[in-house]
């Protein structure tokens, strides 16, 4: 062949690999840019097989700055979010909006025949989770929940051996989430987060990534909780709240293992405990789960133990969550979080919240879910 037959050539077929991969790449569209939404904008734009077809948000000023960040897609943009869904080049679609509007997009996306990455929680009550459930089930679709902890290597090192035995049996699980201070009253979430029927709270909104990885390392949800929760320190502030800003709850699980789990918004910054913490006591020893991961094993008195980690600290692979979803949607991996995590986790915040605003041991049947 000429050279230059081989360079014409060849040009043609670099550019039919490239028109080809352009087309199979999946039209996704992102139903709420703030905070999180931009985040989750910026992990799709990082997939070689993801296209921005359409962004939907209320906000003016949200919509717009999603739109320049996708400019190289140029996407449909929109403010009513079912424009989003009845789209033929959206195969694919992401719902970050408030909690208590998850459900309702997400099953009417499923409905429609879209992959879904639902962000958490997916329901703030159990009539929503249901819902989903419910429409996931029915669908041959992907469907991935926000609980990101489960695509992070290093925790699902030591969750395996959790699982494989290095605990023996759980006993007890102590598990916090504080913060310093509130959510901030004038920022961009204002307007719906200390509103408990739009957000659930800290507890169900925040919260449920701890709750799920403490699911995750016992390997099931809780049968029943009792707690109790209220406002010391943000009494109606901002005026006409309705979330707590304090709570402290007991969970028990089916193997009779109890985890105390705890959540405020006034943890001062330089006092010692640490804002996030889940430890873990077992039949072996103990495991600082959420950051080192080192395991304590038991000894006698006046013997020295041999502290190890059960997994390897390593450099997170980015938007690992993201990737797996598509990766789901073409055909390979498995579901890092798929309907029954995200719904497990949802239910078990949703199950702490009703023992605190009843004030009395709730349990898991009550809840009425079959995952």
């Amino acid at each position: 062949m000429e050279r230059r037959t081989f360079l014409v050539t060849s040009a043609t077929a670099a550019q039919a690999v490239l028109a080809q991969s352009a087309n199979d790449r999946v039209g996704t569209a992102l139903i709420g840019t703030g905070n999180r939404g931009s985040y989750l904008l910026q992990s799709v734009l990082a997939q070689p097989n993801a296209k921005v077809a359409a962004v939907c948000d209320l906000k003016s000023d949200r919509l717009d700055k999603a739109a320049s960040a996708a400019a190289k897609d140029n996407p449909f943009t929109t403010k009513e979010w079912r424009k989003v869904i009845e789209r033929k080049d959206v195969d694919a679609v992401f719902v970050a909006t408030p909690p208590h509007l998850h459900s309702e997009m997400a099953v009417a996306a499923l409905e429609a025949g879209k992959h879904v990455y639902c962000e958490k929680p997916v329901g703030v009550t159990p009539a929503q989770v249901r819902a989903v459930v419910r429409a996931a089930k029915r669908s041959k679709k992907v469907f991935v929940s926000g609980q990101q902890l489960r695509s992070m290597v290093q925790l699902g090192e030591a969750v395996g051996k959790i699982h494989a035995g290095a605990l023996g049996e759980i006993y007890m699980i102590k598990a916090q989430r504080h913060a310093t201070a509130d959510l901030p009253h004038d920022g961009s979430s204002g307007d719906w987060y200390f509103d408990v029927s739009k957000s659930g709270g800290y507890l169900i909104e925040q919260s449920v990534h701890n709750l799920d990885l403490c699911n995750w390392a016992i390997n099931a949800h809780p049968v029943r909780a009792c707690g109790f929760g209220g406002n010391m320190r943000y009494k109606n502030d901002p005026p006409g709240r309705t979330i707590y800003d304090n709570g402290s709850m007991v969970f028990e699980y089916p193997n009779g293992a109890k985890m105390t789990f705890t959540q405020n918004v006034f943890h001062p910054r330089q006092m010692p405990g640490g804002n996030q913490l889940v430890y873990i006591y077992g039949e072996k020893g103990g495991v600082d789960l959420l950051y080192s991961t080192n395991f304590y094993p038991h000894v006698a008195q006046g013997q020295q133990a041999e502290i190890v980690p059960l997994a390897a600290k390593v450099e997170e692979p980015a938007h690992a969550h993201t990737k797996a979803f598509y990766g789901l949607i073409a055909g390979s991996g498995t579901n890092p979080a798929d309907i029954r995590v995200g719904a497990a986790a949802a239910l078990t915040a949703i199950l702490g919240h009703e023992a605190m605003a009843k004030q009395r041991v709730v349990t898991w049947a009550e809840l009425g879910v079959e995952l």
